[in-house]
């Protein structure tokens, strides 16, 4: 069987041809404008990339084409494919109709924390004995030497990050709709993705649909701690059960201390103590994340003793409060944090575990979210948890301005709150302004869902040459 991918360079459909490829099928696709790393990732997978969008890619031997959910009506291999009726589908439908039907479909869905829940869970799977296959929204340093997007195991688990984001341009429904979960997790729901959610009802509506697909003899594992979660449980046909740091949660984090760059909490089932458990991540949110793992590893049959082990061993997700490099005594860490909840959360942790470092926050808004208006009052608060705030230009500048994020207003409304922030012109702004002003000991997080113009590197050559941190070297989140 032949399988091109027309957009193979985003970083789930190279994933996806990844696993097909190991699979025996063959693979090949094309993308625009084709540049590391997923273009590294591929050629060391043996998986031809055909540079630009062209119908001659468009062969006469393909059995299947996978429809990126970038690619829209107009691209020149996606009209040949019409053209010719040649059998295609969506990136979530191929996950599913190749990996999912035959296995037990554990899939973790939340608008905050998925990524990192779905990566401890895969570990604890793992290590736990039960090979189970994973796909994760980011590098798991747990697999592989530089750590892995996805597993494929023997066993009968498959764990899979359920993204609520659109599928392809004939399909704008959520990607987990198609992954015929046996176990769901439901680790908070917020209003996101502006661009193809009206509001939190629409985006609640996602979700219930989710829930809807679970079988009776299934089970539904719900953040007590988000309402809008939690009141998924009225439409639920399934078992249910909730985690949270609430009395009132089955599984219950409590007893919640920072040691080091980890976290310790004790776990109440149903009022039965199961032991401490320790994450290597910081942050209240990181133990709901883990205590969501737990829930998922016990009803897959592994013991409390070899959860909590495993859960020690947990090496992170990049781009996760994931420290990039140490100069001249000050700390550079990457996070993905975009939405005002996440940078909220990250910033607490930091905190938490280093009371008196001065934090830096440097923020790119670049997502379809991150960058409209609707969120102003929102970021206002969450960067209140930092010392120096930078903000970036929006990425997106070709939104109205009325519906644009005000970087002017957003720093005007931190300084009024007693936080020192500026709006910067340039990338090489916000390195200078670092570098002139840095104290041995500052903490700098730098947030974006993007590459953000190499700023890391680029500040860690200007503050001295400081050298990257070792895998697992420094608290993450």
């Amino acid at each position: 069987m032949i399988t091109h991918l027309i957009g193979i360079c985003g970083t789930a459909m190279a994933t996806l041809a990844a696993m097909l490829k190991r699979t025996g099928t063959d693979v090949r696709g094309s993308d625009q404008g084709v540049y590391p790393p997923m273009s590294d990732f591929l050629e060391a997978e043996g998986i031809p990339v055909l540079s630009g969008y062209r119908a001659e890619h468009i062969t006469s031997d393909l059995d299947l084409v996978v429809v990126g959910n970038a690619i829209a009506r107009g691209n020149v291999e996606l009209e040949e494919v019409l053209d010719r009726k040649i059998r295609y589908c969506s990136l979530p439908e191929a996950i599913r109709d190749h990996f999912l039907w035959r296995a037990r479909s554990i899939v973790i869905a939340g608008t905050h924390g998925k990524t990192t829940t779905t990566a401890l869970s895969g570990w604890l799977l793992a290590d736990g004995g039960v090979d189970p296959s994973m796909l994760v929204g980011g590098i798991a340093k747990n697999f592989g030497a530089g750590g892995s997007s996805f597993r494929l195991g023997q066993g009968r688990d498959f764990v899979i990050e359920g993204d609520e984001y659109d599928s392809a341009f004939f399909d704008k429904t959520a990607k987990f709709l198609k992954y015929v979960p046996d176990i769901a997790v439901v680790n908070n729901i917020e209003f996101d993705h502006a661009d193809i959610y009206t509001d939190l009802a629409a985006v609640t509506l996602a979700f219930r649909r989710l829930v809807n697909l679970v079988p009776r003899r299934g089970l539904l594992l719900l953040g007590a701690d988000s309402e809008a979660a939690l009141s998924l449980e009225r439409v639920a046909v399934s078992r249910v059960e909730t985690f949270g740091t609430g009395e009132n949660a089955d599984w219950h984090a409590l007893d919640i201390e920072i040691v080091g760059a980890s976290t310790r909490f004790r776990v109440r089932r149903g009022g039965t103590n199961l032991g401490v458990f320790e994450v290597p991540l910081l942050g209240i949110h990181n133990v709901r994340n883990g205590l969501a793992a737990v829930a998922v590893a016990t009803e897959v049959g592994i013991t409390p003793d070899r959860i909590a082990a495993s859960l020690r061993g947990f090496s992170g997700v990049r781009r996760r409060l994931e420290v990039v490099g140490v100069a001249s005594g000050v700390t550079v860490y990457d996070d993905f944090a975009h939405h005002p909840t996440a940078v909220e959360a990250t910033l607490a942790g930091l905190r938490a575990s280093q009371p008196g470092a001065r934090i830096w926050a440097v923020f790119e808004p670049r997502t379809a979210s991150s960058c409209r208006r609707i969120f102003q009052d929102d970021f206002a608060r969450a960067f209140a948890g930092a010392d120096e705030v930078i903000v970036a230009p929006v990425f997106r500048s070709s939104l109205p301005e009325a519906e644009r994020l005000s970087v002017s207003d957003l720093v005007r409304d931190l300084t009024r709150g007693g936080r020192s922030a500026r709006a910067a012109g340039s990338i090489d702004d916000i390195v200078r302004s670092i570098a002139r002003e840095r104290q041995p000991g500052d903490l700098v997080v730098i947030m974006s869902n993007g590459g953000f113009g190499g700023i890391h590197q680029k500040l860690l050559r200007a503050l001295g040459g400081g050298m990257p941190e070792e895998a697992g070297a420094g608290p993450r989140a």
